[in-house]
């Protein structure tokens, strides 16, 4: 869904840059504007995403405009424009909700980069309170079922965590993502479903999305996308963190027992000869199916 934009800006001319930015760069569109924040209220802004806001306007200026939005009730994001290089006044804007910042005069590329980055910004957030939702669900069905089946996802959830902290992705927004999927991987099991063969990724993330998602196609669809996205990151930074171990002490026992199991060997060394170079990026071939199965082999043995 394209973001839904209010500017609040005594320049006319500023304003309309920034539309034609935002319209012709597709960052979404822009739903209402302001010349100052003196009339402007939280409930004009109950559709809106992100307000761009200048720091000096006359009658009341950006703080008290944003503070007052605040107080009203507004959640939305906040984008700082001004020409304003007081550190102490900027410092104050970031205290009383402030995103992030662009400077005048306007320019083209810094606008698209900084609104792109709130964008990505705002999706994650948005991910995050799916998982969220997701995980409450999960605990609520927990909580009816037997004490033995509490014990078994008590112990799963575990594993899943002490796996996570071998390959140095606890900390990845993927991770809640990847207890899902070990979740409904052993209930399927228990029905007596092979899972050596998993469905095709999309299935596998559209069926857990269902479970607690009852919005319209496109919606799930973009869950389903974000979800993917983020677990790819997530094995993405467990390939980089063993072949970075690898690297460093070639006999180390997690690198020789995980980087085999989880990965092409072949693709591990690509890595490290990658991160020697000193190359952040890479061009190795990663392969999540694989990964996801032979993650949730290593569970059945702990």
């Amino acid at each position: 869904m394209p973001l839904r934009f209010f500017l609040i800006e005594d320049d006319a001319v500023v304003r309309k840059m920034l539309e034609k930015i935002i319209t012709e760069n597709q960052l979404g569109e822009v739903v209402g504007e302001a010349e100052d924040g003196l009339n402007v209220t939280a409930d004009q802004l109950y559709s809106v995403d992100v307000v761009l806001i200048d720091l000096l306007m006359p009658g009341r200026d950006g703080i008290q405009t944003m503070k007052k939005l605040r107080e009203e009730g507004f959640k939305g994001q906040f984008v700082m424009i001004s020409q304003v290089e007081n550190k102490e006044m900027i410092g104050q804007a970031y205290l009383h909700g402030v995103d992030t910042y662009i400077q005048k005069p306007i320019n083209r590329y810094e606008v698209v980069a900084v609104l792109r980055r709130v964008a990505e910004h705002i999706s994650i957030s948005h991910s995050l309170d799916s998982i969220r939702q997701l995980l409450k669900a999960l605990d609520q069905t927990a909580t009816t079922a037997s004490p033995l089946h509490q014990k078994e996802q008590t112990q799963l959830e575990q594993q899943v965590q002490h796996l996570l902290l071998l390959l140095g992705i606890a900390g990845e927004a993927g991770a809640a993502d990847l207890l899902l999927i070990m979740r409904h991987l052993a209930e399927k099991e228990k029905l007596g479903q092979t899972i050596h063969e998993l469905p095709s990724l999309k299935e596998l993330y559209t069926e857990l999305v269902r479970q607690t998602h009852h919005h319209h196609e496109s919606t799930i669809q973009k869950e389903v996308r974000a979800m993917e996205q983020r677990i790819r990151r997530m094995v993405l930074q467990a390939f980089t963190h063993l072949s970075s171990l690898g690297l460093t002490d070639y006999t180390n026992p997690t690198f020789e027992h995980f980087a085999p199991r989880l990965f092409d060997f072949e693709e591990i060394r690509k890595r490290m000869k990658e991160l020697e170079a000193g190359e952040k990026t890479t061009k190795c071939r990663i392969n999540v199916r694989k990964f996801l199965t032979a993650f949730y082999m290593e569970l059945k043995k702990a």
